[in-house]
């Protein structure tokens, strides 16, 4: 078929794609089992599973998905038992919000954009084994979502508590702290974010917190998203005291007990649930005010607001002058870290010193310089807090003490009267998982009158969505009585089901284990199946999920380690050893491509005018693949030009015998480009990929195994070319099942490699100098004189050279008499680099 391909300009790439994708689907070319034959062992490739949105794919989609399937390609023919598989986080708030505008059911939606994902996708060549597909809003795969959430809540590891949560009005539901972004919802980012205090459902992730952080610096992960985990854990060393307010004590955490001296005042957050026990009848009114102008309970966006506050009325006595002072309500304090509640010490603290600036509360220097700057010590007159280390004044038996040493004495003093203790804290909170909504996984619990709490039955899972509910009025399982309405499993009386459903999160926590066993429906996996598969070995996905998803699914997998989920609890601390961020597509306008900009490129549309191999070979080759990079329509039409020479060379070359000149040349290049490959450098492979195919195209002859060679290589990108190909010159095999082909070192001549370093150097040198001619002189230059070493000529053929330069090119050595010299350049040639003259 390629021979009638070459000599048609128009080649029926969708044709040859359908082909070809018909024959892997037909003989389940991709599907793979645990017990295998294969020398090297499993390895799992995995891309972040993505969201079906109506709007289906673009070429954006197609670079992240392209990026796992070549790399799942190339370990698949390096010998390796390859899980490539591919599922849909379809629940979700997009289908709930489709339907309402849109009129159509989510379950609909959700179906058919599902269906034409898994169309688009196949188009693209993808190499998945789809006998493992997944969707997380099929009722066998939330069942085990409620399944977990039991577990947890029999161990302790999930809990209610009434909190401070952020609510949007247009999504009707609460947010997780990590999808409020400046204020706004994640989604609707012209919407400001409410505070509501509601009974949630909480994960004790704090509970891995140590763990978590820990095992952070044995992932082999981008150092960026290390860091971004390392600081939303966020692990303090310090000392918590004990402030007597009201006759209670409330533990107030402090990485600096060396200022408990020069506490003036205190700050609780605005959000806490215990804030009204606080506040008096006087200030009642006005601290419900300031509540109103809360958007958010996420620490940054609380960094970047104005810090202001509001006097509670109450009163904190210092445990060690048993001075009071007053207590604040904040809109700068975190409700959930510590206590909800800090000492502020305004002359040692930037943030304290605006705050008891704007509301004129007293300063108190405890701390002085150890140069003993005078003007620092006024407290009147200071301009800006000061927080460097130096010598303890003001500080009733502590003073003269070094900062640093002052630390250990206090907090030993407070020990003593038990008034407080060492203590290391976390910035990591509790992830509320709840959400007003209905296109999610229902928590399996039931709340009746007499029995209080009770989890539904086992055997009753899953607990299924209602389809016969209202859109566009609060939580729509609200409105299905049969829903809400059921009896108590304790004692059969009246009781009424929750109505809550989990946070999406919660399902792309652990999909990774149920692609291993995706039909078991006695249990959510096979541990033995999970032993053979697991860890991850390459993940792949966006670096925006660094505190949600990533941390979530570590956490899942090891409270299910714990709970005895895992055969090898030792094998089984992490989900993913390896982490590859892709960048971002973006459009010929320069930003990133996406359906709401209208500058998305459709792969329909690609398919049909340049073909899908085509786009995967021009999406790998123009920047490394973790690198944001630009569609060119131009930039494509190359890769067309290079696809259709490939076809046209293949058909012509004759089949016979390589000389030792393309032996080196094939096997130096199969030992670069699979470094290149394992390392994610697709963009130079392809570079050192097509500098092969034009050593090729200018060899009269090449044996049937380097031409072999070239196609696996090719392969990987360009699937389905490669396999019309492989199959042309007299396989009967897939060449995407092929062998990886081995470098043979000793075939490797450096001679020969270093002669044709100094080739590409002259065809480059001599590029530049005909651009320059061009330049000064406004005409192109017609022929170009080179002149070598004796022994080099045979280094430089005429015949190439004048094909590569598209010029006539003559070659002299430097002893010939009858050569063409007029500007005598002849005496200029160096060994290893000839001397060149234009005309």
């Amino acid at each position: 078929m390629y021979l009638y391909m070459a000599k048609d300009k128009n080649i029926n790439f969708q044709e040859i794609e359908k082909k070809w994708q018909g024959e892997w689907e037909k003989k389940k070319a991709f599907e793979v089992k645990e017990k295998t034959k294969s020398k090297k062992g499993k390895y799992y490739v995995l891309e972040m599973f993505p969201y079906p949105s109506g709007s289906g794919l673009h070429m954006g989609h197609a670079f992240n998905y392209t990026i796992g399937d070549v790399y799942a390609r190339f370990m698949r023919m390096q010998g390796f038992n390859v899980l490539y598989p591919m599922g849909y986080d379809s629940f979700g708030l997009p289908a709930e919000n489709a339907a309402i505008k849109a009129k159509v059911h989510p379950k609909k939606f959700t179906e058919q954009a599902i269906k034409n994902f898994i169309s688009q996708q196949k188009a693209l060549g993808l190499s998945y084994d789809w006998s493992r597909m997944l969707k997380t809003s099929d009722p066998e795969y939330y069942k085990w979502n409620q399944y977990f959430f039991l577990k947890f809540l029999e161990n302790g590891l999930v809990y209610r508590k009434k909190a401070g949560v952020n609510f949007c009005r247009k999504c009707n539901t609460v947010l997780a702290n990590e999808q409020v972004h400046n204020g706004c919802c994640w989604r609707h980012t012209d919407t400001e974010v409410e505070i509501k205090q509601l009974e949630q459902w909480f994960i004790r992730t704090t509970k891995y917190a140590v763990e978590l952080l820990e095992d952070i610096p044995k992932l082999q992960w981008p150092e960026r998203i290390k860091i971004m985990q390392e600081n939303w854990i966020g692990k303090s060393y310090g000392t918590e005291i004990f402030f007597e307010i009201n006759r209670k004590k409330w533990p107030i955490f402090t990485t600096r007990p060396d200022t408990l001296f020069g506490v003036t005042f205190m700050v609780v957050s605005a959000q806490h649930q215990r804030l009204m026990e606080l506040v008096t009848e006087k200030q009642k009114k006005e601290v419900e005010n300031f509540i109103k102008k809360i958007k958010s309970t996420k620490q940054e966006d609380m960094d970047k607001l104005d810090k202001e506050g509001v006097f509670t009325g109450s009163y904190a006595v210092n445990p060690l002058t048993n001075e009071k002072v007053p207590v604040w309500a904040g809109n700068f304090v975190v409700a959930d870290y510590g206590s909800g509640m800090v000492m502020a010490v305004p002359a040692h603290d930037q943030r304290d010193f605006d705050f008891a600036k704007k509301y004129k509360i007293p300063i108190k220097l405890v701390i002085k310089p150890k140069e003993n700057d005078k003007n620092r010590l006024d407290e009147k007159n200071l301009k800006e807090a000061y927080t460097g280390s130096g010598i303890l004044i003001n500080s009733k038996g502590f003073n003269d003490l070094d900062s640093e040493e002052a630390k250990k004495h206090i907090t030993k003093a407070l020990q003593f009267k038990k008034l407080g203790s060492k203590k290391v804290q976390y910035k990591l909170r509790d992830w509320l998982i709840s959400r007003q909504r209905y296109w999610g996984t229902p928590i399996p619990v039931i709340y009746c009158q007499k029995c209080g709490i009770v989890p539904v039955n086992e055997k009753d899972l899953p607990v299924k969505l209602p389809e016969k509910v209202k859109f566009g009025i609060g939580n729509p399982l609200e409105t299905s009585k049969e829903f809400v309405n059921v009896k108590c499993p304790k004692c059969e009386g009246k009781a009424r089901r929750e109505t809550d459903t989990m946070d999406t999160f919660f399902d792309s926590s652990w999909y990774f284990l149920r692609y291993e066993d995706n039909k078991n429906k006695k249990q959510a996996f096979d541990k033995k199946k999970v032993d053979y598969w697991m860890p991850v070995d390459q993940y792949i996905g966006g670096a925006e999920h660094a505190v949600m998803h990533l941390i979530y699914a570590r956490f899942f997998t090891k409270a299910l380690r714990d709970l005895g989920f895992f055969i090898n609890k030792d094998k089984m601390n992490e989900p993913f050893m390896k982490l590859f961020n892709q960048g971002m597509l973006h459009g010929n306008d320069g930003a990133v491509m996406s359906k709401s900009r209208g500058n998305v490129v459709l792969p329909e549309e690609v398919s049909k005018k340049y073909g899908i191999d085509t786009a995967r070979i021009f999406l790998m080759s123009i920047a490394s693949p973790d690198k944001d990079t630009q569609w060119s329509d131009n930039g494509v039409e190359g890769s067309l030009r290079f696809v259709k020479k490939v076809i046209e060379v293949i058909s012509k070359i004759k089949k016979g015998k390589s000389s030792a000149r393309l032996e080196s040349k094939i096997n130096k290049t199969v030992r670069e480009i699979t470094e290149e490959i394992k390392d994610f450098r697709y963009n130079i492979a392809i570079i050192k990929l097509r500098g092969l195919f034009e050593y090729i195209e200018h060899e009269n002859e090449i044996s049937k195994k380097d031409l072999e060679g070239f196609l696996k290589m090719l392969s990987v990108f360009a699937p389905h070319i490669a396999e019309e190909l492989w199959h042309e010159i007299g396989n009967k095999s897939f060449i995407s099942l092929a062998e990886w082909p081995m470098a043979d070192k000793k075939k490797i001549d450096l001679t020969l490699e270093k002669a044709e370093e100094n080739l590409e150097k002259t065809i480059s040198d001599i590029i530049n100098i005909l651009k320059i001619i061009k330049e000064k002189q406004g005409k192109e230059a017609e022929k170009v004189y080179l002149y070598v070493i004796p022994n080099e000529k045979s280094n430089y053929n005429e015949d190439v050279l004048s094909k590569r330069l598209n010029k006539e090119i003559r070659v002299f050595v430097v002893n010939d008499k009858n050569k063409y010299d007029p500007e005598n350049k002849a005496g200029k040639a160096k060994l290893g680099r000839p001397a060149v003259f234009v005309e």
